[in-house]
């Protein structure tokens, strides 16, 4: 049996001589274990890196594969069916390894058989000196001898099969060494460590293009992509603008009123899936659905009440909550759909805003910018926009855009800029696929519209006008 890629000694008899066989097994075993791979170690190139390798008994390289490195060009088509083909043949490298290990035994098991049959060879010509007196005793043990070595026979075959698994495997290679060559001429002869540094420059040109984008105007409305379908009609779900990229939890608050209930979720796909992280029990019951988390706070209106309210998630505690002078709050001055929106906390590039009505405005929509910390009201602006005519609203880049209703067939019908104090009649479509909207944010890090449509949870993509700066402007 085997033990250790060796045979075991005990049962074996002393060798005879077999030089016949031997003399067409050699050259097969010299074909098949060094014939077939170079003998020196294949040095990998600078970007690339060595794959699988196999050796001899002697710790010699017969086979060595390379290629370049996994972390290169990974979103490349070719470069995607080059993995495939890499892994394809370290797969059959390994392969040649276990049969060139099968082989090193088999030929261990052959020299083994060489010292018996030089053993029988002794022991015919004791029986050609003396035939009449050890015939008997050396045709005994020469019959022992060829029943052990009946063993071989199996051997041989499986021998003959590997070898011929072997010329397969090595014309596969073959084959596939001609297609990775085709593949490297159709990339071009460039280095793949010039190619990736050329990504890395072409990547911080984007950034910085990116930066110098100021802030744009709604030019068009795009989706909505359904994330999830939960809840009941009315409710809000936010995730936080000023979050770092590696931070995309998400915050989900059901119902209009009378709860207390936000549930948090790690990722986008938690919130899909269902898996909550954490769950907090505010202190205070929310009125409406224009929630924001900003900063790793919760902004709400308190109930019944014209109080805003900021909450941590970090300490589980109140910061801060200030009244907004002569708000209407209860249902009031809400939006269209009702539900108690009277009051609308949001945020946008420029900072946080509240959008609310008051008596002294004739229940016209009033825009106050707050601090975030103190919620301190810090310049209010008053537009000629009917709150009970608008659908929803959100600003972007300073400038509040309302909707003309919630119900299907609604658009983006009136803008006010604060930075100019002016306001224009627009008309931006975009698509109520649920036909009842009862909250509607903008997330300035996503550049998205978070939606919630009649119990499924919604993003719209927006588009918007920008002005480059350049390095000459003030």
């Amino acid at each position: 049996m085997l033990k250790d890629c060796t045979l075991e000694k005990s049962g074996w008899p002393e060798p005879v001589s077999m030089r016949v066989l031997l003399s067409v097994l050699y050259p097969v075993l010299f074909l098949i274990i060094f014939g077939l791979y170079p003998s020196m170690t294949i040095a990998p190139k600078e970007g690339w890196q060595v794959y699988s390798s196999a050796q001899d008994a002697d710790g010699r390289c017969i086979c060595t594969v390379v290629a370049p490195e996994q972390s290169l060009c990974s979103r490349d088509a070719k470069s995607r069916q080059l993995r495939q083909l890499l892994e394809k043949v370290q797969n059959m490298s390994q392969s040649i390894e276990v049969l060139n290990l099968r082989t090193q035994r088999d030929f261990q098991y052959v020299m083994k058989m060489e010292n018996q049959m030089k053993g029988l060879r002794t022991k015919f010509r004791q029986i050609e000196d003396d035939r009449k007196s050890v015939m008997a005793r050396n045709f005994q043990e020469l019959q022992d001898k060829m029943d052990e070595l009946k063993p071989l026979i199996p051997v041989l075959e499986q021998y003959k099969m590997d070898a011929a698994l072997i010329s397969q495997f090595k014309e596969e290679i073959r084959n596939l060494s001609a297609v990775l060559t085709g593949i490297q001429e159709e990339l071009g002869a460039y280095d793949y460590d010039e190619l990736y540094q050329r990504v890395l420059r072409l990547d911080n040109r984007l950034r910085s293009c990116m930066g110098k984008l100021t802030c744009g105007k709604l030019m068009k409305i795009t989706g909505p992509v359904t994330i999830k379908t939960s809840g009941t009609r009315f409710g809000a779900w936010m995730t936080d603008p000023l979050a770092s990229t590696r931070n995309n939890r998400v915050w989900y608050m059901d119902s209009y009123t009378n709860s207390k209930i936000v549930r948090e979720y790690k990722t986008m796909e938690d919130f899909v899936v269902g898996v909550v992280s954490r769950t907090y029990s505010l202190p205070f019951k929310w009125e409406g659905t224009n929630h924001i988390v900003y900063n790793g706070s919760l902004y709400y209106n308190k109930y019944q009440s014209n109080i805003i309210v900021k909450y941590s998630f970090e300490t589980g505690s109140v910061l801060a909550q200030r009244a907004l002078e002569f708000a209407g709050f209860h249902n009031m001055y809400p939006y269209t759909w009702g539900g108690y929106s009277d009051i609308d906390v949001m945020a946008d590039e420029l900072g946080m805003w509240v959008v609310y009505a008051t008596n002294q405005n004739a229940g016209n929509v009033v825009i106050s910018q707050i601090d975030p910390d103190t919620l301190q009201v810090l310049k209010t602006w008053n537009t000629e926009y009917s709150k009970r005519n608008a659908g929803e609203s959100f600003m972007i880049c300073g400038t509040l855009y309302i909707t003309n209703s919630h119900l299907s067939g609604a658009k983006v019908y009136y803008a006010y800029s604060t930075k100019t104090s002016t306001y224009e009649y627009i008309d931006i479509p975009f698509h109520n696929q649920y036909f009842h909207i009862s909250m509607l944010d903008y997330n300035a890090r996503e550049r998205a519209l978070y939606a919630w449509n009649n119990g499924h949870q919604v993003i719209f993509n927006v588009t918007l006008f920008h002005v480059i700066k350049t390095d000459d402007d003030s």
